[in-house]
C-alpha cells in the first residue's frame, strides 16, 4: 500500500535563518511555528533546509518527534565518546527521541522540509552550541512562539 501525503505550505509564515562568517559550515534554513501550547509544554514547527545547508549546531532538550515531509534530512549525531554517526532520513521517515542528543542537521541535495513535534515540561527546546559545546543561545517554547531564536 502506498500513502501519499500532501501538506499545503502556501499559508505558512517562514522566518529565514542564516549563519555568519564565524561559522565554518553553511547555515541556511527557514522555521515556521505551526502552533504551541506552553501550558502543556508543546510546540510544533516546520524546518525547511536549503540544499546541503545546516541549522545551527545544537542540543535537543525537548523530547522530539520528526517526520520528513520532503527531501532528505541528514542528521550527524555526536556521540558522548566523540564519534559522529551520520543518518540519512528520506521523505516519509519518522523518528522520535527523548532529548539530550547533540547534533548537526542539514538538508540533502534538494533540501528538506521536516515537521518537529516537541515536548518539554520546562519549556526549554534547544540549546545552540559553539564548537566546544558551550551554550550560546537557548530556545524556549515562549521564544519560538514569539519568533524563532534558534542559533541566537
Amino acid at each position: 500500500m502506498t500513502f501519499e501525503a500532501r501538506f499545503d505550505l502556501s499559508n505558512v509564515h517562514w522566518t529565514h535563518m542564516e549563519g555568519g562568517p564565524e561559522f565554518d559550515y553553511p547555515i541556511e534554513y527557514d522555521v515556521a511555528v505551526l502552533g504551541s501550547q506552553p501550558e502543556n509544554g508543546t510546540l510544533d514547527l516546520l524546518v525547511r533546509f536549503a540544499p546541503n545547508s545546516h541549522c545551527h549546531f545544537h542540543r535537543h532538550v525537548a523530547a522530539t518527534r520528526t517526520l520528513v515531509l520532503q527531501g532528505e534530512h541528514h542528521v550527524f549525531d555526536i556521540e558522548p565518546h566523540g564519534e559522529t554517526v551520520h543518518k540519512i532520513k528520506p521523505a516519509g521517515a519518522y523518528g522520535q527521541s527523548p532529548g539530550g542528543e547533540v547534533h548537526m542537521e542539514r538538508g540533502g541535495p534538494d533540501g528538506a522540509i521536516v515537521l518537529f513535534n516537541l515536548h518539554s515540561p520546562t519549556g526549554v527546546l534547544f540549546e545552540s552550541l559553539d564548537t566546544d559545546h558551550n551554550i550560546s543561545a537557548v530556545s524556549t517554547i515562549e521564544s519560538m512562539s514569539e519568533g524563532p531564536l534558534m542559533g541566537g
